[in-house]
């Protein structure tokens, strides 16, 4: 039997209201908005053990030369003041450090802040950095670096080196992205300095179970010659960042560096600049105090 008329419309709408009562299936994560930004408390210490690969190899006048470093670190997040305006005051310390360098024509030399009483010659300056405060640095709560007050001054230590990851202010979709710019000097040959504008690139690649993969790159946004990019060889990151949205915190980073650079010391020379970095949140992370040497034993 079929309906028609009057009937037909009151089937019609009846239906309509049906499917209107239906609950609405759960919006794709791809459309939803996420606020990405740091969630700490006062006392709290995040600590992370951080590997670093390096390996550079250089050709200059017909000789070939290869210097490779390689360490393992535990640094601790911890926080001091979080402000009315969720700024976050915290201390950075290197807990501990082993390390390992193999240069030209040198025997390898390690170094572990565990064991050695003493450092070896080359290390004394990296001895002194461990278990010191390295820095005070404010933050918002999307990680933009408000204030930053050098503690313990270290020669070798990166001016440019990002101090935290920098989260978008606003929600973000997947697919977003968002900008770092950075200004970085480089020296030339003729004398003096040149400004390079660059900038960290970020982009939300997915979100899955309450965490945030964010995708990072280092771009070159003006124009460089070989020795400039010479200099610059080692920011060329790509990477990724695991970041738990409901916590407020990053779980890991993962970066790679492979960069070669042709002519960076004239015409017959070459750059050769291989990388790979891993940091990750210690389980338990976010406690007030750590336990001594002798109570891990």
């Amino acid at each position: 039997m079929s309906l028609s008329g009057p009937a037909a419309r009151f089937a019609f709408s009846t239906t309509l209201a049906l499917l209107a009562a239906l609950p609405c299936p759960a919006a794709d994560s791809d459309a939803q908005k996420h606020t990405l930004h740091y969630k700490f408390e006062i006392g709290d210490v995040l600590r992370y053990d951080i590997e670093h690969d390096a390996l550079i190899r250089s050709t200059m006048e017909g000789s070939t030369q290869k210097a490779q470093t390689r360490s393992q670190s535990v640094k601790a997040w911890k926080v001091i003041d979080v402000l009315p305006n969720g700024e976050i005051e915290l201390q950075h310390v290197v807990e501990e450090l082993q390390m390992t360098n193999r240069l030209p024509e040198r025997a390898e030399v390690s170094y572990d802040s565990t064991k050695d009483k003493a450092p070896p010659a080359g290390f004394e300056d990296a001895a002194k950095a461990v278990g010191v405060p390295l820095s005070h640095i404010r933050l918002t709560p999307w990680g933009k670096v408000v204030n930053h007050e050098v503690k313990h001054h270290q020669p070798a230590a990166d001016p440019y080196a990002p101090l935290a990851v920098l989260l978008p202010e606003k929600p973000v979709a997947v697919g977003d992205s968002w900008d770092e710019p950075v200004e970085i000097k480089v020296n030339l040959s003729e004398g003096g300095t040149k400004a390079v504008t660059t900038r960290r690139h970020f982009r939300l690649a997915s979100v899955k179970n309450g965490v945030a993969v964010i995708e990072s790159a280092f771009q070159t946004l003006s124009p460089v010659t070989p020795e400039m990019e010479g200099q610059l060889a080692q920011r060329y990151i790509e990477g990724t960042v695991r970041f738990d949205i409901k916590r407020g915190r990053v779980l890991s980073q993962e970066y790679d560096v492979d960069k070669r650079v042709l002519g960076f010391a004239g015409p017959a020379s070459s750059m050769h600049y291989r990388m790979h970095m891993t940091e990750r949140l210690q389980d338990g992370a976010a406690v007030a105090s750590r336990p001594s040497k002798t109570d891990e034993k």
